[in-house]
């Protein structure tokens, strides 16, 4: 039964990235595992159950990818900058993070998205090296030692949604807001000592 799932979150995986969220429907999935359609409500009750399982597996495999990827012993500004960029390049490459996005389809995924633990499902990974990374800069005196681990936490994890917002911020000065907001963060974070 178990392999039954499998190839239905598989056969999601593809189509959604290969056509999109809203073009994507059940019985696509269900033709492509070879599936009758009653057997994937036996597994999901529904297309967006389906999206958002895999929108979290693959996001905590971004996130992993760039903690495995990056020097954690490097200067911590370089340190978060490299990981903002690559989380925000990481989802634009990626079809179904991109879905991210894609606002129509997350204003009607959201409930559903934090009921399945959204974005405590997606840091979880994300947040334990990066306290440990924190708590690390702390004994180093690298950072601020006066500031709870959570609220630098928070202030990290705060960046990529600016990206949601894009068009309001103005595409065109989005990369340099982005740059400067993590600097300012980083620098509130380092700076005390000088």
């Amino acid at each position: 039964m178990e392999d039954k799932k499998v190839d239905i979150f598989n056969c999601g995986k593809e189509l959604f990235s290969e056509k999109g969220f809203k073009d994507t429907n059940v019985s696509d999935i269900t033709k492509r595992a070879k599936i009758a359609v009653g057997t994937f409500y036996n597994y999901y009750e529904s297309k967006e159950k389906l999206f958002i399982e895999i929108y979290l597996k693959e996001n905590e495999n971004l996130k992993r990818s760039i903690m495995g990827s990056i020097d954690l012993d490097g200067d911590p500004l370089q340190v978060v900058k490299e990981a903002i960029t690559l989380n925000l390049n990481g989802m634009n490459s990626n079809p179904i993070l991109k879905e991210w996005y894609n606002r129509e389809l997350f204003s009607k995924l959201e409930k559903e998205f934090y009921q399945e633990g959204g974005i405590v499902g997606i840091y979880d990974l994300m947040n334990s090296s990066t306290a440990e990374l924190i708590r690390k800069w702390k004994a180093e005196k690298k950072i601020r030692n006066d500031l709870d681990d959570g609220l630098i936490l928070s202030l990290f994890n705060s960046v990529p949604y600016i990206e949601i917002h894009k068009e309001e911020i103005g595409v065109c000065n989005f990369p340099q807001v982005t740059d400067y907001l993590v600097e300012f963060i980083m620098k509130g974070l380092t700076e005390f000592q000088k």
